[in-house]
C-alpha cells in the first residue's frame, strides 16, 4: 500500500529540471516581491570588481548579497565602505542558473548614524591638530567689495541668496562660483576652493551655502578634504548649510557659521536701511556738533571784540590823559610856586640848602629868600628864638 501511495504522490506532483526549478522561481518572485524596496542595511564587506560595487549587508542577525552596476555608480552621490549603515533603494536580482538573490542597488545613501560617526572622526582629528580653533576666526569686512558665493547652480537657496543681498547692499559685486552640495565630490570642491585661494578675483569673503535637506545630504560637508581647504583659507569664510539645528565639520572650521543660507548673507552684508539711519543719526550729531562749535565761537568772539572795546587804545589813552590831567593839577596844586604867589618864600644858604630853622644859622650869616617874583640875599643881624 505504501508504495501504491507513494507511486499516486508522484503522479500528481510536477516534475522539474534544475533550469525549470530556477525559472519558476524567478517567476514567483517577480510576481510575488514588491519591484523596488527601501532596505535599512550595514556594511560588511564592499569591494569593486570589474567597474561593479559588491556589498555584502547585514543586520547583525541575516545577511544578503547586493550590487551596484557600474552604470549605477555613476549617479551615487555616496559609496559606502565597511562598516557604514546605508539606506538603500533597490529591487531583488534572481540568477536562475545559480538560484542566487542579491540585492541591485538603484540608489544608497548613508543612514544618520554612518554620518554622525563620520562626523565625530574628522571633528576628533582636526581638534587635535589645532584646525577648530576660535582664535583662528578671522574677522568678517564691515563693508565687503566683492564676495564670492559657493553654491548649487541653480537652486531656491541661490535666489534668496541674491534677493537679499541686493536688498541688504547693493554695492557688494557677487562673484557666483558653482560647487556641488552632496553626494562625493569633495576632490571637486577642494580643486574649486584651491583656485579661489589665489584670490584673482580679490574677494572680501566667501558664503558657502547649501539648502536644507536632512542630515545624511550635508555629509559632504563633513569631508576632512574641504574642511582643511577652508581652515586654511586666506579670507573670511561663512557657511550658511542646511537648517539651523544642521552642524557640520565645515561648519566648525569656518570662520563664521551660520543658521541658513539665507542668514549668511545677513550676517556677512550690512543693512543698507540700518545704515542709512546710521548716516541720518551721523549726520544730526554732526549738525548739532557745528551749531553748538559756531555758537560758541561766536560767543568766544563777541567776548573778545568786547575785551578789545573796553581796553582799545583810544581808551587807554584818554583814561592816561585823565589821570595826567589829575596829578597835573594835584602837582600844581601842591606846586612851590602855588606857595610863593600866595606870599610864602624859600629860605636856602648860600650852597642852596633849605634852611627850616633859626637854629640852622648864626648871626652874620648870609642867606637867600625867594619870592614868586626874584629873589633876595640877606644877612643875619640878630636872632630870635622862640620860648617853648
Amino acid at each position: 500500500n505504501s508504495l501504491t501511495d507513494l507511486k499516486n504522490v508522484k503522479q500528481s506532483l510536477t516534475t522539474y529540471s534544475v533550469k525549470e526549478l530556477n525559472e519558476s522561481i524567478g517567476s514567483l518572485l517577480s510576481r510575488g516581491f514588491a519591484p523596488k524596496f527601501i532596505l535599512k542595511a550595514t556594511v560588511s564587506k564592499s569591494q569593486i570588481k570589474k567597474g561593479h560595487l559588491w556589498l555584502t549587508l547585514t543586520d547583525g542577525k541575516a545577511s544578503v548579497d547586493g550590487v551596484a552596476w557600474s552604470s549605477t555608480i555613476k549617479s551615487l552621490k555616496f559609496l559606502p565602505k565597511q562598516d557604514d549603515g546605508v539606506i538603500i533603494l533597490g529591487k531583488l536580482n534572481f540568477w536562475e542558473s545559480q538560484a542566487r538573490i542579491s540585492v541591485q542597488v538603484i540608489d544608497i545613501s548613508p543612514s544618520i548614524s554612518t554620518v554622525l560617526k563620520k562626523f565625530e572622526i574628522v571633528k576628533s582629528k582636526l581638534l587635535n591638530e589645532g584646525l577648530i580653533d576660535d582664535s583662528l576666526r578671522k574677522k568678517l569686512p564691515k563693508y565687503p567689495n566683492s564676495i564670492g558665493i559657493l553654491t548649487s547652480v541653480p537652486s531656491s537657496a541661490l535666489a534668496d541668496l541674491l534677493r537679499t543681498a541686493k536688498e541688504r547692499w547693493p554695492l557688494t559685486k557677487i562673484y557666483l562660483i558653482p560647487i556641488p552640495v552632496q553626494g562625493n565630490n569633495e576632490n571637486e570642491v577642494k580643486i574649486i576652493l584651491n583656485k579661489l585661494k589665489k584670490n584673482k578675483l580679490k574677494l572680501n569673503a566667501i558664503v558657502i551655502a547649501r539648502g536644507g535637506g536632512s542630515r545624511e545630504d550635508l555629509m559632504l560637508f563633513d569631508s576632512e578634504i574641504i574642511a582643511r581647504e577652508i581652515a586654511t583659507f586666506p579670507i573670511p569664510v561663512v557657511t550658511g548649510i542646511g537648517h539651523e539645528d544642521d552642524l557640520t565639520v565645515c561648519d566648525l572650521v569656518s570662520d563664521h557659521r551660520s543658521a541658513t543660507p539665507t542668514a549668511a548673507i545677513v550676517d556677512l552684508l550690512p543693512s543698507r536701511d540700518i545704515e542709512k539711519t546710521n548716516v541720518f543719526q551721523t549726520k544730526k550729531i554732526f549738525q548739532d556738533y557745528f551749531t553748538f562749535f559756531l555758537k560758541k565761537k561766536k560767543n568766544f568772539l563777541i567776548a573778545k571784540k568786547t575785551f578789545f572795546q573796553s581796553h582799545s587804545p583810544q581808551l587807554l589813552l584818554k583814561a592816561k590823559k585823565v589821570k595826567i590831567k589829575y596829578i597835573y593839577q594835584l602837582l600844581n596844586a601842591l606846586s612851590p610856586e602855588r606857595l610863593l604867589k600866595r606870599g610864602f618864600a624859600f629860605i636856602t644858604d648860600e650852597k642852596g640848602n633849605f634852611i627850616y630853622s633859626v637854629k640852622s644859622i648864626k648871626e652874620k650869616d648870609k642867606f637867600l629868600v625867594q619870592f614868586s617874583d626874584g629873589k633876595v640875599i640877606a644877612k643875619v643881624d640878630h636872632i630870635n628864638y622862640d620860648k617853648i
